[in-house]
């Protein structure tokens, strides 16, 4: 289902790109294609909230920016609030009045989880605050089952990734993309 979504609103790109990770990729997931119709994240939402319904969590918080409009609309459907960290001075922090209370359970949620990094970052700003994260949901998950929490996804892709020095595209001279929100990690 959701790979129909994003093949149908241009969300899933084939070409070379230099991910956020400083890795490199033939494909690339830019979900905000697919969130920018309220009408297709409902129903892409409704399939990770099927997944989530024996999970106890409290509130839902994403990274900015993938995970904003993700962690809205698991809010929404799921009855939860649903807050954002985002950088300051290159750093994840809770700004805007928001707050997470020493023992509640947390969600991350995500666009996509190849790496983790956002999510991690996410997680380390709700355990300072004495919250416990208890799984990550997102709409695409990349990671190849490398992720520490509990992770529910819409859906499922495997791309692969390679290093620049080894990345194949590379070696044929073709240019790459950087596509994202996030600076790149050298």
């Amino acid at each position: 289902m959701i790979i129909d979504l994003l093949k149908e609103t241009g969300a899933l790109l084939e070409g070379h790109f230099l991910l956020s990770s400083g890795k490199h990729s033939g494909k690339y997931i830019q979900c905000a294609k697919l969130l920018m119709y309220p009408d297709k994240a409902e129903i892409a939402i409704k399939d990770i909230v099927e997944k989530l319904k024996e999970l106890d969590f409290d509130m839902v918080v994403g990274p900015a920016m993938g995970g904003i409009i993700v962690s809205y609309e698991l809010g929404r459907q799921t009855g939860k609030p649903a807050i954002f960290v985002e950088r300051e001075d290159g750093k994840m922090t809770l700004r805007r009045g928001f707050s997470i209370e020493k023992g509640q359970k947390i969600l991350i949620a995500e666009d996509v989880v190849t790496t983790g990094k956002s999510s991690y970052e996410a997680a380390e700003v709700v355990e300072s605050m004495g919250g416990e994260v208890v799984a990550i949901a997102c709409l695409v998950d990349r990671s190849n089952g490398n992720i520490k929490y509990p992770l529910y996804s819409g859906t499922k892709i495997n791309v692969q990734i390679f290093d620049q020095e080894e990345c194949p595209l590379c070696k044929k001279g073709i240019p790459f993309v950087k596509p994202g929100s996030r600076k790149i990690v050298k």
